[in-house]
């Protein structure tokens, strides 16, 4: 009998990043923060926060996230979602600073949107998104080499999700894409797929699998045997040149990791649970997940839905946690409960706290610009073609 060998177990470069041990300098995460944080503890805090913005005054433009934590939200001047944030920004041009509270990707859309006069501040730096860090611009770019070796890239219009890096949305500028949101998705592909010969013309959809995947099938009446899943990881994406010429929709292999932790099961179990529940879920959930829902749609419109609800109704939401409970909270004439068991926070964008908000602000009113989020010219340029392309979309 042999001995077993242990397991040589190591973490991943991406837990690293996480536990904030280690740096890569090609993601958009980071994980170095200046300067020495306020105690969480310090009961002071709201106050400092409060005093510090007073002191800014006009300066400074707070926008927040529907994702934040309430302590964070009780700041910002405007919330929503990750473009209304961009735009409202854009509308601010007297605004000096913007402080996003929320995760990389939106800062660089703020970036880009904004005049070259604004600073656009994100208060910690190690907010950034899994989603948008499951595609890079290396690995996008070896994989339209992909489509041009397999005969197909001229066939192809990219369409990328809102929810990607700066580089991600100048690739799509540069190869005559454009980006979408969660409630003009559809809007987006449509236009995609009127951009060449009918019947010919492919769509790749970055970075959320599922997104694309609900939106082709359940808005559009395309079938599943229409998508094929491009994986960076695999040689050619796992995929065969005959089924990237058979695909109508190319979906990278990326996802949520919040929505993607909805299942078949939870939506079964809170029905056995909560009979007449209505089950409303985001369209970055599984497929198996929007299908088996009742409603399925934006934040925006999971936040107008329970507004227009009548009271007394029963609901159960499939979205970030901080989200289900501002709307439950707002709602206690209706019954408003969470998708799943297990309570699931978007951990990157719950980086931004108060303490990071108070070092930040307090930062900024003694004259000292921290935590500044700058797009090159050139990737900058070609990423706000692609977003004027989706703002000019019918």
């Amino acid at each position: 009998m042999t001995t077993a060998q242990p397991l040589d177990v190591q973490p991943t470069p991406l837990a690293l990043l996480l536990l904030g041990r280690e740096a890569d300098p090609k993601s958009e995460r980071g994980v170095e923060c200046p300067g020495d944080l306020p105690s969480p503890s310090d009961p002071d805090l709201v106050e400092r926060a409060r005093a510090a913005k007073e002191k800014l005054g006009d300066k400074v433009f707070v926008l927040g996230h529907h994702y934040q934590r309430d302590e964070v939200i009780q700041f910002a001047d405007v919330t929503g979602d990750s473009f209304k944030l961009a735009r409202d920004a854009a509308a601010k041009p007297e605004a000096e600073y913007i402080v996003f509270c929320g995760v990389h990707f939106m800062a660089e859309s703020a970036d880009i949107l904004t005049t070259d006069d604004q600073k656009v501040v994100l208060p910690d730096l190690a907010a950034g998104c899994s989603m948008a860090d499951m595609a890079t611009a290396e690995q996008v770019a070896e994989c339209w080499d992909v489509l041009t070796e397999a005969g197909v890239a001229e066939q192809v219009v990219p369409v990328s999700y809102m929810n990607s890096s700066a580089d991600i949305k100048a690739f799509t500028g540069k190869h005559g894409g454009t980006i979408c949101t969660s409630s003009n998705a559809k809007r987006a592909l449509d236009w995609a797929f009127e951009q060449g010969e009918p019947g010919t013309t492919k769509v790749l959809f970055l970075p959320d699998q599922h997104l694309g995947r609900n939106t082709a099938v359940r808005d559009m009446g395309m079938s599943l045997d229409d998508c094929v899943l491009y994986n960076p990881h695999k040689p050619n994406g796992g995929l065969t040149v005959e089924e990237l010429r058979n695909a109508k929709m190319i979906l990278w292999r990326g996802h949520c990791s919040v929505h993607g932790r909805f299942s078949l099961d939870s939506v079964n179990d809170v029905r056995e649970r909560i009979p007449g529940v209505n089950v409303l879920v985001h369209p970055e959930c599984k497929h198996e997940v929007v299908a088996a829902a009742d409603y399925v749609g934006s934040t925006e419109y999971i936040i107008n839905t329970l507004d227009a609800a009548p009271a007394g109704s029963k609901w159960a939401i499939g979205t970030e946690l901080n989200l289900v409970r501002r709307v439950a909270n707002a709602h206690p004439d209706k019954e408003v409960v969470f998708l799943d068991k297990t309570v699931c926070f978007c951990s990157t964008m719950n980086r931004i706290d108060l303490p990071h908000l108070v070092w930040t602000l307090e930062s900024l009113a003694e004259g000292n610009l921290v935590n500044q989020i700058r797009v090159d010219k050139e990737t900058e340029s070609f990423a706000k073609l692609a977003l004027e392309r989706m703002l000019a979309l019918p």
